[in-house]
């Protein structure tokens, strides 16, 4: 589990093919390798991925087919720059949200607008994505936790102040670069939960007994 607060960028420094999996060693800080451990989760561009060798300023993951064939890493080349983010330890801040590292789908950057020192970015998304999307929601962006600013039909927006803009490799890509999509988990298991049709928790007495409510989402424990 993540928190969608990149850590540090990284960059491809060769990719490796192992029969139809690829195996991508990565260029980063040395810092951050260092306190890396065999077989941890980190996430590379969203997408959680596991260590199996480190040292110096690189280190090395293995992607399997299926994760190069729904994420962008299929397409990354040597040089270019990721996202990194370790997993979320038992009391760290979650100053983001809470991201899975299991990319939903790909999107494409549409386009970019100055917005006074920040940048405003627009995103198209597919509607298995942007069915979960909503105003002031979160989402992931090549692992980057961002808060959704508008929607439309084709896709959303987000907005970066200057220190996100440089932190993040987003804002300097250019319009139809793919990204890493995540949507907000909480979301899905909302949709699950209505979709089964289970019987309401039982109401408290003289409390009416209906559809889904507040009441009803704090009784089934998905709200205080």
């Amino acid at each position: 589990m993540f928190t969608g607060l990149v850590e540090a960028s990284g960059q491809l420094a060769r990719r490796e093919r192992r029969g139809i999996d690829v195996t991508l060693t990565l260029r980063a800080p040395p810092a951050l390798v260092a306190e890396l451990t065999l077989g941890e989760s980190v996430a590379v561009d969203g997408a959680c991925l596991t260590v199996t060798r480190f040292g110096g300023e690189h280190f090395s993951v293995d992607a399997s087919a299926e994760t190069l064939s729904r994420t962008t890493l299929g397409d990354r080349r040597e040089g270019d720059s990721v996202h990194l983010e370790r997993a979320l330890r038992l009391g760290d801040r979650l100053g983001g949200h809470w991201v899975s590292g299991h990319i939903d789908a790909v999107g494409a950057l549409r386009a970019v607008e100055p917005l006074g020192a920040s940048r405003r970015l627009w995103f198209n998304a597919p509607p298995s994505v942007l069915r979960y999307v909503v105003p002031k929601g979160s989402i992931a962006i090549d692992g980057a936790s961002l808060t959704v600013n508008e929607v439309d039909a084709a896709g959303f927006s987000v907005v970066l102040i200057p220190h996100t803009q440089g932190a993040l490799h987003l804002a300097t890509r250019p319009a139809g670069a793919a990204v890493n999509l995540e949507a907000d988990i909480l979301g899905k298991y909302v949709e699950r939960l209505l979709s089964l049709g289970l019987p309401a928790p039982a109401a408290p007495p003289g409390e009416p007994r209906g559809g889904v409510d507040l009441a009803y989402l704090a009784r089934a424990g998905f709200v205080r």
